[in-house]
């Protein structure tokens, strides 16, 4: 994946995100899930996964990084990069309702770096979420 940031800076952002994995709070499945979003204004905002014994009231981390940027930083607020680690050595991208939030704030060429089936995969924003939701109809033909 080609990106203006350097490995440096994504392995930096992985590591952010392993610290804040390590804050999780989740009892019930014991799956401890840290985010870090490198936003446009060089900031990195991290957040946690926090579990509720109703499931269905569960954050996971990446929405809760989202959510903590926008609270500290406003609403214009922008993603440069993304980094979800885990403390299970299991894969873990992002969900499909992460995905979307995020999709609110980043770019399609934005990269996304998470745990895989084997190692780490790094992929742009636009390959996460082919078809986010968006307000405007997009048109592609079939098969491409």
């Amino acid at each position: 994946m080609k990106t203006s940031l350097s490995h440096t800076t994504l392995d930096d952002l992985s590591k952010q995100a392993t610290l804040a994995a390590e804050r999780s709070y989740s009892p019930y499945s014991e799956f401890k899930v840290g985010a870090a979003l490198l936003l446009t204004n060089g900031k990195v905002v991290t957040g946690t996964n926090v579990e509720n014994v109703s499931y269905g009231l569960t954050i996971c981390a990446e929405r809760s990084a989202l959510v903590r940027a926008v609270s500290e930083f406003g609403p214009s607020i922008r993603i440069a990069a993304v980094a979800v680690a885990n403390l299970n050595e299991t894969a873990s991208p992002p969900c499909g309702a992460c995905r979307q939030m995020l999709g609110e704030f980043a770019g399609p060429d934005v990269p996304v770096i998470f745990p895989a089936a084997v190692g780490t995969s790094a992929v742009h924003f636009d390959e996460l979420l082919p078809f986010g939701f968006d307000m405007t109809l997009k048109k592609r033909p079939l098969g491409n």
